[in-house]
């Protein structure tokens, strides 16, 4: 299956790699020639963060063969299956919706990575809402071995099934979840990262102490604060917003050291710095 990856970013070039791994040909598209550019080496990085996780190895330069990497959107035209990796605008979605919608043949999947942007809004954009819905991967995508998938008030039966299946070989688990804004993950989980935020910046505890917290209190994986480095401090605050102006609560509203990080270019795992420091 020929598949189309829009957005070469940190997530996109993470979905790519999934896809590629498991023996597609994938097409990623992407109009900033930075982010062209740093695709291919963070597929390579993608690479061997999987196999250091225990996951199987496989040949990076395999799977590089199966990428190519364009500014041009129409090159998404053939592909049988897409999934969007755009920033988290609603009005950058819609258009991109709107315009694969034309592009693409009228039985091809349309998957959108959003982190909070209900299947209904994307869906309105096109003329075939029954083929769009979200497969919210998560952050290292490769590494993460479920997704959260959303359907839409007029998703198909065929299409859920269809792309339950794709997932599955992937070596991916679909969570089926209802339409809604931030769906389950980000509905809870921004509102856990922004108290946290709010904790460091009121002094109540450092950002290691708040994740030391959830790490050895309730045994999680990764704390609020980790967390939100691996997804980005920039798309943390992105969702946010979004889930302000979709549900008006004010509780959503960005936390002023969260923004203030973001603005400062403090955007967690992808640059280096967050609230902890990484290896880039």
């Amino acid at each position: 299956m020929r598949v189309g990856v829009v957005g070469a970013g940190v997530m996109g070039a993470g979905v790519a790699q999934c896809f590629a791994a498991s023996g597609h040909d994938v097409v990623v598209v992407d109009p900033d020639p930075a982010a062209l550019a740093a695709g291919p080496g963070r597929v390579r990085a993608g690479v061997r963060l999987r196999a250091l996780a225990g996951g199987t190895r496989v040949d990076p330069a395999e799977v590089s063969s199966r990428l190519r990497w364009t500014a041009e959107l129409g090159e998404v035209a053939g592909c049988g299956f897409v999934v969007e990796c755009a920033p988290e605008r609603v009005a950058v979605k819609e258009r991109l919706f709107a315009e694969l919608d034309g592009l693409c043949a009228p039985d091809a999947v349309l998957a959108s990575c959003t982190s909070a942007i209900p299947v209904a809004v994307l869906a309105a954009a096109t003329a075939h809402p029954d083929r769009v819905l979200v497969t919210h991967f998560m952050n290292p995508a490769p590494v993460k071995e479920a997704v959260e998938v959303a359907r839409g008030p007029r998703t198909s039966d065929a299409v859920l099934a269809r792309v339950v299946d794709v997932l599955s070989s992937l070596g991916k688990t679909a969570i089926v979840v209802s339409d809604a804004p931030g769906f389950v993950t980000n509905r809870v989980l921004m509102l856990a990262v922004n108290e946290a935020v709010k904790v460091v910046a009121e002094g109540t505890a450092p950002a290691a102490t708040v994740d030391r917290v959830f790490e050895q209190c309730f045994a999680h994986a990764t704390g609020p604060l980790r967390t939100a480095d691996l997804i980005g401090l920039d798309t943390v605050r992105d969702t946010l917003l979004v889930l302000r102006d979709l549900l008006s609560d004010p509780a959503f509203t960005p936390c002023p050291l969260l923004t203030e990080m973001v603005e400062s270019g403090r955007l967690g795992a992808k640059s280096g710095q967050g609230f902890h420091t990484w290896r880039v």
